[in-house]
């Protein structure tokens, strides 16, 4: 079975700093991560193709960003970061699109959950901004707290030509224990066709310290059973999982946690639905095809505030 790791990331120290990573508690990231040892740690747990996120709201990370896709055999596509309340997020947008390794871009992603405001993204100009992501043929990835879903859930409803992807199932308060308002939030935003889930994330909202795959399960199953499993895929959000879990062990548990699925549904949240909505299909060794045109958005079938912390 083919394995997308559908969310990651990559930061040099060297070329910008990442002031998310300091405070204690995200020490052990506080050095660079290299693609080199993404491929290590990836390929050893079968791993065919991944997804490269963004990390900073900043315009100089996405084109470094592309130029790793397009210098690496594993990387199949980039989430990247672009100004979604300027007036020109479609010029930016196709400027992206048309630089070194500019093909890789699949997607953008802004850090809401950081953001003091909970209705950020309905605001009149995100919205807009989020129209002309439509527009380009590319997905949103949503990265929420459990507060911030209403907003999103009417922003996906504003926006229906556009792939909404919730990162790490909205930041669930794991380690509480605790699946309200969480999960009635989740499945509100599940009911909308143009969303979509990433298994992800799990094990640094759970006890980092003394986390199981029990404690995740509950968690898993809402979001398995609100979007279906063409409507979720596998993230294993390295190298801020090591917080938690070394990268074989986060493969590992998620392995455990769709193991009740039949091969078929197994297979769409390791692959498939990866595949679909960033289009990552038709490329050897699951590369994606350099030169390829922004297709039009796909939409398969079927509480904290703050800033964003360490995970």
């Amino acid at each position: 079975m083919n394995v997308v790791d559908a969310h990651h990331h990559l930061w040099d120290l060297a070329v910008r700093d990442q002031e998310w990573l300091d405070g204690p508690e995200c020490a052990p990231l506080r050095r660079s991560f290299a693609p080199a040892e993404l491929e290590a740690e990836a390929r050893a747990s079968g791993v065919t193709a991944t997804v490269l996120v963004e990390t900073v709201n900043a315009a100089e990370e996405t084109p470094e960003l592309l130029a790793l896709a397009a210098g690496s055999e594993l990387i199949a596509a980039v989430v990247g970061w672009t100004d979604l309340t300027a007036p020109g997020v479609a010029e930016e947008l196709a400027r992206l699109a048309s630089l070194p390794g500019g093909a890789f871009l699949r997607g953008v992603r802004h850090q809401v959950q950081g953001e003091p405001d909970p209705d950020w993204l309905t605001r009149p100009e995100v919205l807009r901004g989020l129209r002309a992501v439509a527009a380009a043929g590319l997905v949103h990835d949503l990265v929420v707290r459990p507060h911030q879903l209403p907003a999103a859930t009417r922003a996906a409803a504003a926006v229906p030509g556009l792939t909404f992807v919730l990162d790490h199932l909205g930041k669930p308060p794991i380690a509480s224990g605790t699946r309200e308002p969480w999960a009635r939030r989740v499945r509100e935003l599940a009911a909308l066709p143009n969303t979509v889930c990433k298994l992800s994330g799990m094990v640094t909202e759970a006890d980092r310290a003394s986390w199981t795959v029990a404690d995740l399960k509950p968690y898993a199953d809402t979001v398995l059973d609100a979007f279906g499993p063409r409507r979720v895929m596998f993230g294993s959000d390295w190298p801020v999982c090591t917080l938690a879990a070394r990268y074989g062990e986060v493969v590992a548990s998620a392995r455990e946690l769709t193991a009740e699925l039949d091969p078929a549904a197994r297979a769409e949240v390791w692959s498939g639905t990866a595949t679909r909505v960033y289009r990552l299909a038709g490329a050897p060794a699951g590369r994606a095809t350099p030169g390829t045109a922004p297709a039009g958005p796909v939409i398969p079938p079927a509480d904290r505030a703050g800033a964003p912390g360490c995970g």
